[in-house]
């Protein structure tokens, strides 16, 4: 069986998008696209005209052409949309989406693996974010129905995500539990998709992926491993100098003199304990050097996941002039401590020299129309509702939530958007701006270009890292 050592990183909402992940691939390695966000991505792609055809081809693939088609109608534009025209919305996520909504994730994320698994026939991944509940199960559904490998998922503990997969192998529904603020402590709230309810007389069984879950700990890496049915087929066990989002510190979220979280001996992983729990783990987070994956190796790793590197590469999903930008002058990296909805730390690149992070998303208005970071709360009828601390501030209060909450919270749906080149326009004339994650690995991209080069591609990455294995290891 082939050893692959190298799994992309699952960065952004479209960052490591299809043709990143399936480049990856043709260099022999397993390349995983970004769940995050794919309905409006796929939307915005048609609205801007699929120049090159790819997102259409991919839907004429899908099992259900019903679907399919319905989409294409509502949403493609021949020529593309005029540049100063604000995108065709879909609705925000809740508890009880419309079976539309249900389609158009599921149409979505299946398009991305498709277009992910072309040209080779190494494994593909998708890597979804257990915080951003409520699209989990159709995005998960999409993938499968394009025979995707792996689900990855962090960013929380997403222990219900196996007996998904099992469900849906088989074609039955399936359920996840969904966080409600303010519920009774005996009270559930689950989302249920039905698979049969999608697909109709196309419903088939389908093959089960892997789950590989994304964990800080050794605490969590047992939880997983020993008290989730059925439990994970592997780990990703990512330090707190990965890009996106991080595990806040273990011993409790106190900043240092530069305004970021500090991290102890206590948020260090023992490999030794990873090991011992006999399923495959991978390393992340400032694992981007050859000589760290050889090192990785001979700790027992599989091999290391890396998201950085290849965020800057030509194949990513990122604006070409963020890529050109960065690499131009390597900028600084930030832990904000409160950037997230989630409440999580999230690294932000500061790319104005003139403002500090903290300051410089701040300017924009605050606008919550995409939704996939809002916390679900129970009102005092009984009733659900929602709410975000990155939505104008009024709103947030009236619905019942901590003004406390409201200070530095920045809206990362939206930005992650413009960051590959989808931004809202308004009819005001406001664009949404971009909000550059990444490791702290980024102080080592250069290393990792050609003299006299202004572009990274992931040919170039991959022969690095693999550069000191030994054929054995390789």
């Amino acid at each position: 069986m082939k050893e692959y050592r190298i799994i992309t990183g699952g960065m952004g909402a479209g960052v490591s998008n299809w043709e990143l992940a399936r480049t990856v691939g043709e260099n022999g390695q397993i390349g995983v696209v970004s769940g995050t966000a794919m309905d409006v991505i796929l939307t915005r792609r048609l609205q801007e005209g699929d120049k090159d055809g790819n997102m259409r081809r991919a839907l004429a693939a899908f099992p259900v052409q019903s679907i399919a088609e319905k989409i294409i109608n509502e949403f493609y534009i021949e020529g593309g949309k005029e540049a100063h025209v604000s995108y065709k919305r879909i609705p925000m996520y809740t508890l009880t989406p419309s079976k539309e909504l249900f389609e158009i994730t599921i149409a979505a994320n299946f398009t991305e693996v498709f277009l992910a698994k072309e040209g080779h026939d190494n494994p593909i991944g998708i890597n979804l974010i257990e915080k951003v509940t409520l699209p989990n199960l159709p995005s998960i559904y999409g993938a499968m129905l394009a025979g995707v490998d792996y689900i990855i998922m962090g960013a929380g503990i997403p222990r219900d995500i196996p007996a998904v997969l099992d469900a849906f192998s088989k074609a039955e529904p399936a359920s996840i539990r969904v966080n409600v603020t303010g519920a009774e402590k005996d009270e559930e709230f689950r989302m249920v998709l039905d698979p049969k309810e999608i697909m109709g007389e196309f419903l088939t069984e389908l093959p089960r992926p892997k789950f590989y879950a994304i964990v800080s700990s050794n605490i969590l890496a047992t939880t997983m491993v020993k008290k989730t049915k059925p439990p994970v087929d592997g780990l990703v066990i990512e330090h707190n100098t990965a890009g996106g989002h991080n595990a806040p510190p273990r011993g409790g979220l106190n900043l240092g003199e530069t305004g970021e979280p500090t991290y102890g001996v206590k948020d260090e992983v023992d490999l030794e304990k990873i090991k011992a729990l006999n399923v495959p783990f991978w390393m992340a987070g400032s694992w981007g050097e050859a000589c760290k994956l050889k090192e990785a190796v001979a700790a027992g790793a599989q091999g290391i996941q890396i998201g950085t590197l290849l965020a800057m590469c030509k194949e990513s999903g990122f604006v070409d002039s963020i890529k050109k930008t960065i690499l131009a002058n390597i900028p600084d990296v930030f832990t904000d401590p409160k950037a997230s909805p989630t409440g999580f730390p999230f690294k932000v690149v500061a790319l104005e020299d003139s403002l500090s992070v903290l300051e410089t998303y701040l300017k924009r208005p605050r606008i919550c129309n995409l939704g996939y970071l809002r916390h679900i709360y129970k009102k005092e009828d009984g009733t659900l509702g929602y709410r975000c601390p990155a939505e104008p501030e009024k709103a947030f209060i009236t619905k019942g939530g901590d003004p406390e909450e409201l200070e530095g919270r920045k809206c990362l749906c939206n930005a992650l958007v413009a960051n590959i080149g989808l931004p809202e326009i308004y009819k005001s004339g406001y664009i949404e701006q971009t909000l550059i994650t990444a490791g702290d690995t980024l102080k080592k991209v250069k290393e990792f270009m050609k003299d006299g080069a202004d572009t990274l591609s992931v040919a170039e990455v991959i022969e690095q890292l693999l550069s000191d294995l030994n054929p054995s290891e390789a």
